[in-house]
């Protein structure tokens, strides 16, 4: 009953309350900086390294929740299906910064990685950074990549999406709630969907339609960026 406890419910537990945490921090605060995924991340790490538990049994606790990525992905066509006249109408648009985006996006990391000469594995690992993890990681290892890699790689990119987004949206003036959504869901995937969603509807529904295509551009462009690299 011991091992079942600390191996199922307190990784769940503990993940579900550091979440939870996070929430009323950003909702008392206000802060872009307070983001909830972020403060569970800070949380989970600091409990992980106070306690000595390793990582692979936080994994195996947190199975369900994995589970519920691909699910949860597909759960984002509902505001597809609220907004879809209007996106209908603005579609050549969405898809012009769309395809922009994501070219922009894997070009920035190759360059990157080609200067400063990382090695393929690495390459092969950050390429994805900008697509949920459920595609992702599959395309990472389908090329060599190391998956704990990328997987990270894509929480900061959300991340960091999520904090700056909002800055970057007043630094260049990008007003419209249509441009935000593409850009939020093409750089930063479901995280800044959520942020996306949090500005408007609308944002939230084009956020949703870009990181579903900019995933199946990755999807097309990485093998055969692969081959050039």
């Amino acid at each position: 009953m011991a091992d079942f406890l600390q191996i199922t419910v307190l990784p769940l537990a503990l993940t579900l309350c550091a979440y939870q945490l996070g929430l009323l921090l950003q909702k008392k605060f206000r802060s872009p900086l307070l983001n909830p995924i972020l403060i569970s991340v800070a949380i989970v790490l600091g409990f992980l390294a106070l306690t000595g538990m390793d990582t692979a049994t936080y994994q195996s606790g947190m199975q369900a929740i994995s589970w519920l990525l691909t699910p949860a992905t597909i759960c984002l066509a509902i505001p597809l299906y609220q907004q879809f006249s209007l996106l209908k109408k603005e579609l050549p648009g969405i898809l012009a910064g769309i395809a922009a985006g994501t070219v922009a996006s894997l070009a920035f990391v190759a360059g990157w990685c080609l200067v400063f000469r990382y090695d393929r594995a690495l390459l092969v690992s950050l390429l994805p950074k900008s697509v949920t993890s459920a595609i992702g990681v599959p395309l990472a290892q389908m090329g060599g990549g190391l998956s704990p890699i990328t997987t990270t790689a894509i929480i900061l990119t959300g991340i960091l999406g999520s904090l700056l987004g909002p800055l970057f949206c007043k630094l260049f003036r990008i007003k419209t709630e249509i441009a935000q959504g593409v850009a939020y869901g093409t750089s930063a995937h479901v995280i800044g969907t959520a942020k996306a969603g949090e500005h408007s509807s609308l944002a939230g529904a084009v956020s949703s339609l870009s990181l579903v295509i900019a995933g199946l551009m990755t999807a097309v462009l990485f093998p055969l960026l692969l081959q050039i690299l």
